[in-house]
């Protein structure tokens, strides 16, 4: 079975929204909604992927973020240790530049979106936090 380490970004704004990212590509996730991130590289740290993988994506330079929470999921073929950080300051603003569609959504509207399974545990994470 494939394993993957992830880097993934919650980016927080002012009136307490996180943001989340269409899945493109033609896998079995099309069209559900992530927090955006990415693999780590097998030269890097997971900060250092988070850091890569958010310009690379949202076009933005983080300048404030901490590590959130990490899990495992297991799906049929794979796999998948994510590494979650709030992301609580950035430069520019985030655009989709790998054409995905990208929303603003409130903490407690976030268990109504189509998110990654992967992704579920957070949702409740963010709630506790707020």
């Amino acid at each position: 079975m494939n394993h993957f380490d992830v880097a993934a970004g919650i980016l927080c704004d002012s009136s307490g929204r996180v943001l989340i990212a269409e899945r493109l590509g033609d896998g079995p996730f099309h069209g559900m909604w992530e927090f955006p991130g990415g693999k780590i590289g097998a030269d890097e740290t997971a900060p250092e992927a988070l850091l890569r993988e958010l310009a690379e994506e949202l076009g933005i330079e983080v300048t404030v973020c901490a590590p959130f929470m990490n899990l495992r999921h297991e799906y049929d073929d794979r796999t998948v240790a994510i590494e979650f950080f709030i992301v609580s300051a950035w430069n520019s603003e985030p655009v989709g530049r790998e054409g995905q569609a990208l929303r603003w959504v409130k903490r407690d509207q976030l268990s109504s979106v189509a998110l990654l399974p992967a992704d579920e545990p957070v949702i409740a994470a963010l709630r506790q936090s707020h």
